[in-house]
């Protein structure tokens, strides 16, 4: 009996962009691990643990874009939809609220989350590197340690003003971020509002 070998079959387009996504996310999981020692999580699309080697705190994006407007130089940046993540010292997530009190801004209803043991946030390209549309990207990216001087460097609590012309003090920093959020929510209420009721009810900033 002769036995007839069917042809090699060739990959569909779908199939063939689903292995380039996989073999993407592969490298770009690696780049996190081995380049900056940072743990990963998830494929699709790969997500950075916080509270390991840095917390996040997480503001609506144009919240975000006047702080690093305020404020120059910051730890890296990362821009996921209309969320911004600001990379800061691990820890920094527990401290957030006992700084908000001492800042004054306790009560104050405030779009911004910190991200710190347990947490996540979504894992941009590379820098250098192309993304799809619509995806994270680095504003601000970091650094591998071995391209950094003095070390990596993250806002934390370490006194007042910035440290050596690097990253902001945390202390500063949320203050700006407390400060851009309120802003932000002012605003937006000022445009919900109708003519009459912005002239009735002034809204005043911090």
């Amino acid at each position: 009996m002769t036995l007839t070998v069917p042809p090699p079959r060739t990959a569909l387009p779908a199939e063939r962009e689903s292995r380039a996504d996989g073999a993407s996310r592969g490298t770009c999981a690696r780049w996190y691990e081995h380049e900056l020692g940072w743990a990963t999580a998830g494929s699709a699309p790969v997500r950075l643990l916080t509270g390991l080697r840095f917390d996040a705190l997480v503001v609506p994006a144009a919240a975000g874009h006047a702080v690093l407007r305020r404020v120059g130089p910051t730890g890296p940046v990362a821009l996921s939809g209309r969320r911004m993540s600001l990379l800061v010292a691990p820890g920094s997530a527990d401290e957030l609220p006992g700084l908000l009190d001492w800042l004054e801004w306790g009560g104050v209803a405030l779009a911004l989350t910190a991200l710190g043991v347990g947490g996540r946030i979504t894992a941009p390209p590379p820098p250098g590197r192309p993304g799809t549309p619509g995806a994270a990207v680095w504003l601000r990216p970091p650094c591998p340690p071995h391209e950094q001087e003095g070390g990596p460097v993250l806002p934390a609590l370490s006194g007042f003003g910035s440290r050596g012309g690097g990253a902001p003090d945390l202390i500063r920093l949320v203050d700006a971020v407390a400060t851009e959020c309120h802003r932000a929510r002012l605003t937006r209420a000022r445009t919900e509002m109708s003519p009459g009721e912005t002239a009735a009810q002034p809204l005043a900033f911090s």
